[in-house]
């Protein structure tokens, strides 16, 4: 298992009424609804905030990558992020897809990016071994 030795952040959240509450960070920087995954609520769900939280971490791992290579990241860079939630033998699972545009980057040198980006995404990192992760470069 991996070890912190310098703490640089934490994102300290209160959450009441699980799925159908709501979730208020102690900063008050973030204060929503949450809804069940697939339900009509009006608020958004672990899954959603998970795929947010990851895509936007992984676009600073490619920033990253991409000095390393010395390559200059595309302003317009996206990833588009999909996590499931599902069952199966044992009971409740994630998996997700992370789809990444880096428009304008040769294919072979994007292809290095992002690999070199899921290595060090700290999401990437406590996902591996844990769910099923697809990472395409679109």
């Amino acid at each position: 298992m991996s070890r912190i030795d310098n703490v640089l952040y934490t994102g300290k959240t209160q959450t009441t009424g699980g799925r159908d509450g709501s979730a208020r960070s102690t900063d008050g920087r973030l204060d929503i609804q949450l809804s069940p995954p697939g339900s009509s609520g009006k608020g958004t769900n672990p899954a959603q905030l998970f795929a947010a939280g990851w895509s936007a971490c992984f676009i600073g791992a490619l920033g990253l990558a991409a000095r390393e290579l010395k390559v200059a990241l595309p302003a317009d860079t996206a990833v588009n992020a999909e996590v499931d939630l599902g069952t199966g033998e044992g009971g409740y699972f994630l998996q997700a897809r992370l789809y990444v545009s880096l428009p304008g980057v040769n294919a072979e040198v994007a292809q290095k990016i992002v690999e070199t980006a899921h290595q060090t995404c700290p999401y990437s990192k406590a996902t591996r071994g844990n769910i099923d992760v697809e990472i395409a470069l679109v």
